[in-house]
């Protein structure tokens, strides 16, 4: 199944970023599908929104730029897990941003060394969970990866060494951590550049260069809109709720949503991290609810 190959939008900048071979990994991906195609004419049929903000609510803002950045690295430092949420009622990402930002507020933030002493049995404390389960345990090694990264640094001295560019920011993440090297997407590498500036402590001028944040969300999103169709055996396999391990079909639902909301931004005048915010957002909503994402289990998203 080929994608729609129309011209994509060109929001990178001369030299070559780690985000433009994001993009161009994903159209090559796209173009060649085999299970996942993007269908003509179906461009047409989304609209755009507002532009969601980071909900204060949910997220700890109100901080010095010391602290905010602290939980910002942290908060996408686990930004993943969709793949086990069905086995624990209650847990998602909304519900992983409020614990954190409960635990700023009432105990402070936690820094490196605190990362590095993480384990099982201090994460299901913070959010309430079993400290014998996979995720779990997963969360635990993802924050001492962190703590062993940042060493004596501080989050926000990691944003000012990458600033001005989102781009730098996403390489030194993905180059730096294991966890975090999602080769050909950087998913969780670019949102944390994208969550840093929404937050207001990163000043980045090659925001724009961002692609969408390549997760199961937006695949079941455009699906729902018209604008992914799938083969029937790998819809069936979603629909049933069977877990898809990482691989190509995965890859091609990542790389289609990805190379779809190049050509869907172009369209509705958006840059693509704002798009993936709108679509993302929309996802929440209970009518999307009739096709279900995928679920991989990866640290990546």
């Amino acid at each position: 199944m080929g994608a729609d190959v129309t011209r994509a939008a060109t929001w990178h900048a001369v030299p070559v970023t780690v985000t433009d071979d994001v993009r161009a990994a994903c159209r090559a991906i796209a173009q060649d599908a085999q299970e996942v195609r993007i269908v003509p004419g179906t461009l047409g049929r989304v609209a755009a929104g507002p532009v969601p903000a980071l909900d204060p609510a949910d997220h700890y803002l109100e901080g010095s730029p010391d602290d905010v950045a602290a939980y910002i690295l942290v908060l996408d430092a686990v930004n993943f897990g969709s793949g086990w949420f069905h086995e624990l009622p209650g847990l998602g990402y909304a519900s992983v941003a409020r614990a954190l930002a409960e635990r700023w507020r009432l105990q402070g933030p936690l820094d490196a060394r605190a990362l590095r002493a993480m384990d099982g049995d201090a994460v299901a404390a913070l959010l309430g969970q079993p400290a014998t389960h996979e995720l779990v345990r997963l969360y635990a090694a993802a924050l001492r990866e962190l703590g062993t990264w940042l060493g004596d640094r501080t989050a926000l001295g990691v944003v000012r060494d990458a600033e001005p560019s989102a781009a730098r920011l996403a390489a030194t993440l993905a180059g730096g951590m294991p966890m975090w090297c999602d080769t050909g997407f950087l998913k969780r590498a670019q949102i944390a550049a994208s969550d840093l500036a929404l937050a207001g402590v990163a000043r980045f001028t090659d925001l724009d260069g961002l692609t969408a944040f390549a997760d199961n969300v937006l695949p079941q999103v455009l699906r729902c809109e018209g604008v992914l169709e799938l083969a029937p055996a790998l819809a069936a396999r979603i629909d049933r709720g069977e877990l898809l391990p990482a691989g190509p079909a995965e890859r091609e639902l990542r790389a289609c949503a990805v190379h779809a909301c190049e050509l869907l931004a172009l369209r509705l005048g958006l840059t693509p991290r704002e798009l993936d915010n709108v679509l993302w957002t929309r996802g929440q909503e209970p009518g999307y609810a009739t096709l279900p994402p995928h679920r991989t289990r990866s640290t990546f998203y």
